[in-house]
């Protein structure tokens, strides 16, 4: 039987000692999607994977991969998960043909379909070409894909991957990005990263952890209207009194800014852009910039968080 959500998660915790680490989770990962999961240091990002992963014993809640409850039925579990973690637990001494030979062979993949299996990984992470090389000897980069390799060797339905790009350069991130973007067609993925622009170059849904608890939920269209905000930048060669401007349907607020530029907030549901280039035009104002403000993924994050601290302090 398939199943739309490979992963689910209910009212997950873990608790060290007197420290919730996490706190009553729960999401669903579906089939094919890409899920960003950020959250600031110490929030309950890294637990959460290991968890997810197996490697750690909730407090309580519940995890089902592909159906297969991973208390109740770890070893079925776990065959369904691919798993790089942020040191990719590379032999270096081995190369790239051996170590992916042994990995086949423990994640139990029959005798007569290693070798096939090994060639369908390393050609899916670019690696046909350096099959025969050690690993020590390799690129930061291709040691990271030859993690990849190890974590969907066995065509899992879940791949997990935990900060896959630190430390790589920017052409090597770019390959990367483009490596989980492809394995979302046939994977679910879940991407834990501290690099914001990676969850909206790379991910379908972005959650936040924070202090354990998760504080937002959304797809990454949804993300982006949330980027949006209510106010124009506009610079105007002959402005008005800012009475003026504050009279055009719609505006709130006039704030002067620097290099004679002038914000302009407004009502979320009515932008007077169209009115202001109207009477810009007819009052002759000289418009020569007009800007729709947006926030950046880094400052819906900072908001988010940074909000929660707030509340918890008051």
């Amino acid at each position: 039987m398939e199943h739309d959500s490979l992963i689910r998660v209910e009212h997950l915790s873990r608790r060290y000692g007197d420290n919730l680490a996490v706190n009553d989770v729960s999401f669903e990962v579906q089939r094919g999607e890409v899920l960003g999961f950020l959250g600031p240091n110490g929030a309950g990002k890294s637990t959460t994977m290991q968890m997810l992963t197996g490697n750690l014993a909730p407090s309580a809640g519940r995890i089902t991969i592909n159906g297969i409850d991973m208390l109740e039925r770890p070893k079925e579990a776990k065959l369904a998960l691919g798993f790089l973690p942020e040191q990719p637990p590379l032999y270096r001494e081995l190369s790239v043909d051996e170590y992916l030979t042994f990995c086949a062979r423990l994640n139990r993949i029959a005798k007569g379909q290693v070798a096939r299996a090994v060639a369908q990984a390393k050609e899916r992470c670019g690696l046909t070409e350096v099959g025969r090389r050690l690993i020590n000897n390799l690129s930061k980069g291709y040691q990271q894909r030859v993690g990849i390799a190890q974590a969907i060797i066995h065509s899992p339905d879940v791949v997990i991957l935990d900060e896959p790009t630190v430390g790589l350069d920017p052409i090597q991130i770019r390959e990367i990005r483009k490596l989980i973007r492809e394995l979302g067609g046939e994977h679910s993925v879940i991407l834990s990263t501290h690099i914001l622009p990676e969850v909206q170059a790379t991910c379908d849904r972005v959650q936040i952890i924070n202090k354990g608890q998760l504080v937002l939920s959304d797809t990454i269209e949804g993300l982006t209207r949330r980027m949006q905000t209510s106010s124009l930048v506009v610079a105007l060669r002959r402005p008005p009194a800012p009475e003026q401007l504050q009279a055009i349907p719609g505006v709130q607020a006039v704030e002067r800014l620097e290099e004679g530029r002038l914000r302009l907030s407004h009502e979320p549901e009515q932008s007077p852009a169209e009115a202001l280039v109207e009477q810009a035009v007819a009052q002759d104002w000289g418009l020569y910039e007009l800007v729709p403000e947006r926030l950046s993924l880094e400052d819906v994050f900072v908001n988010i968080t940074t909000t929660e601290h707030k509340e918890e302090a008051a």
